[in-house]
């Protein structure tokens, strides 16, 4: 029987507290200008929480990922958006699992510091989408340093970053045995190439993640920020999705149950012909399934993170709780939508912004129709699809 992992109800209570500054008008004049909440992500840093996976040696708490879960959870639940800076909390367990020692002791306590930010992951490219081993991007390695050329797409927060992880081709894929192999794991220092080989241009989406794409123009990358082998990296970037998955899974769960919240206290206050609009099924209903989707998503999710702090495959359990957390908050925010009626479309009660974020996650970090494909093939042992 699978064993309950800890709520960590009070790192809840605390980020709470933190986010209760930064309420809906700091988002809504961020979302105006297409600004970055630089003051929310220095909030984070320094009480912690970007730092809650880092081992305690390289300046972080050392916590295991239901903690990290359990403060991005509370983040959306609080109406605010960890997608700021979620991509810190497990795109560092690339490094802490597969850098060396010096890339270690270099970089994690400066990222647990907040000195440096690692919240740029170069891995999507405009022709290539989610098959990954496609990609065109291509490192060649001259002497000490390789250069790269290619461009990358949807790399959120790059320009409020000072690292990026990079995955690009380092062996041609008609040279390889396997179309996984040949791909490599960089560390790119992006303030000492801006400008002299790295070019970044933002994105304009419907909701506010800072998404850019960038170009590499003979960037040049030291082989030093070559992290493991080279040609592995396919791996080493596999190895860290579950918990990103995981992650967002967590994200999705509390941009729900800020929907529902938001939902239920709104068909208690407003009245319409004499009652409370709650009292009427049909606007009960879909609020009641909205919180039967989200428990029932809690629950995988919950499971797939006591599997991974025992160290056992959670394949099955990241995917799915992805699938089913992000079809629970778009749920909850429908049925909030719905129950606000025409006041659900005003900013100032913040559910038209929490709706366009959390339309997002039915399409990345993996779209549904992959996870679907993913549970076909290698949970139910179904035909490979072409």
């Amino acid at each position: 029987m699978d064993q309950p992992i800890d709520d960590h109800a009070e790192i809840r209570e605390e980020v709470g507290k933190l986010c209760a500054r930064f309420p809906g008008e700091y988002w809504r004049k961020l979302d105006e200008v297409r600004g970055y909440p630089t003051e929310f992500v220095q909030a984070l840093t320094e009480a912690g929480w970007l730092a809650a996976l880092i081992p305690e040696e390289f300046g972080g708490s050392g916590l295991p990922l239901s903690a990290a879960a359990a403060i991005l959870e509370e983040i959306q639940r609080q109406g605010c958006n960890g997608a700021a800076c979620h991509a810190q909390m497990y795109i560092m367990g690339t490094i802490l699992r597969h850098g060396n020692e010096r890339q270690k002791a270099e970089y994690l306590p400066k990222i647990a510091s907040g000195e440096l930010r690692l919240q740029a992951f170069g891995v999507t490219e405009p022709t290539s989408g989610t098959d990954t081993t496609a990609l065109r991007t291509f490192a060649r390695k001259e002497g000490d340093k390789y250069i790269v050329n290619g461009q990358k797409i949807w790399t959120s927060r790059a320009e409020h970053s000072d690292l990026m992880l990079l995955l690009a081709r380092t062996t041609p894929r008609d040279q390889v045995q396997k179309k996984t192999e040949g791909l490599s794991t960089f560390i790119v220092d992006m303030r000492t190439v801006l400008g002299k080989g790295l070019t970044i241009r933002p994105i304009r989406t419907m909701m506010n993640h800072n998404s850019c794409e960038v170009f590499f123009d003979n960037m040049e990358v030291p082989a030093e920020n070559l992290v493991g082998v080279e040609g592995k990296g396919f791996r080493y970037i596999l190895d860290g999705m579950n918990a990103e998955r995981l992650l967002i899974s967590a994200e999705c769960i509390g941009d729900a149950k800020w929907f529902i919240e938001k939902a239920v206290s709104y068909s208690k206050e407003r009245v319409l012909f004499g009652r409370p609009i709650g009292a009427n099924q049909g606007v009960q209903f879909p609020i009641a399934k909205a919180y039967a989707q989200m428990r029932a998503a809690e629950a995988i999710v919950q499971k797939g993170l006591g599997k991974f702090e025992r160290g056992e495959n959670c394949g099955e359990e990241a995917n799915m709780g992805k699938m089913l957390a992000a079809e629970a908050s778009w749920a909850a925010g429908e049925a909030c939508v719905q129950t606000h009626g025409g006041f659900g479309f005003a900013e100032e009660y913040d559910v038209e912004r929490k709706y366009r974020e959390t339309r997002l996650y039915q399409v990345a970090p993996i779209s549904t129709n992959l996870v679907l494909s993913y549970l076909g093939q290698h949970v139910l042992g179904m035909p490979r699809s072409y």
